[in-house]
């Protein structure tokens, strides 16, 4: 039988972001596999979140893709984008939290590639006189990674609908950074 490396990476992600703390010997139960071949795989958990980290990186540049942020408003393509993110979002949300992701001489230029499409997207707006120039770009793109983290964690412990998760995001960003219009 041949491992599936995506289904494995899929099983782990979908066990870690329930249970950030689960043991290598968890995700193999999840994965249909022995602890062995889990670790034939991934040498260690680093390993794994790596890997998984990968995963998530290409998960967010291909929503980003989808959601073709340069056609029509900002608000568009923001909502756009957040539908695209979703089903990844519980991914995200765990990699966000694995600071070891984001220490040292290690970290994935895939996070810098991401940050600065986003950023691009929120300045446009800016310029476009969509979004409130007063908030950085960089402060936006932190704001939303924040809400996509936070809706994920909230629908997953059923604390929220997942139906609303896209509104909840956009609703939110857009009335904390929409520029009013002074009359």
């Amino acid at each position: 039988m041949t491992l599936d490396r995506e289904q494995v990476l899929r099983s782990a992600a979908a066990l870690l972001t329930r249970r950030s703390t689960a043991t290598m010997d968890e995700v193999a139960k999840a994965a249909g596999i022995g602890r062995a071949t889990l670790h034939r795989h991934f040498a260690g958990r680093d390993a794994l979140v790596r890997a998984l980290e990968n995963l998530g990186i290409q998960e967010f540049e291909a929503a980003l893709d989808t959601a073709e942020l340069d056609e029509g408003t900002a608000e568009e393509g923001l909502r756009r984008l957040v539908a695209a993110v979703e089903p990844a979002a519980g991914l995200l949300s765990f990699l966000v939290n694995e600071n070891q992701l984001f220490e040292g001489d290690q970290m994935n230029e895939g996070w810098n590639r991401l940050d600065a499409r986003v950023s691009a997207f929120f300045r446009r707006g800016q310029e476009r006189g969509e979004f409130r120039i007063d908030l950085t770009p960089a402060w936006l793109t932190e704001a939303l990674y924040g809400l996509i983290g936070t809706a994920a964690w909230a629908v997953q412990a059923g604390r929220v609908a997942g139906q609303d998760f896209q509104y909840m995001i956009v609703e939110l960003l857009l009335g904390g950074a929409r520029r009013s219009v002074e009359k």
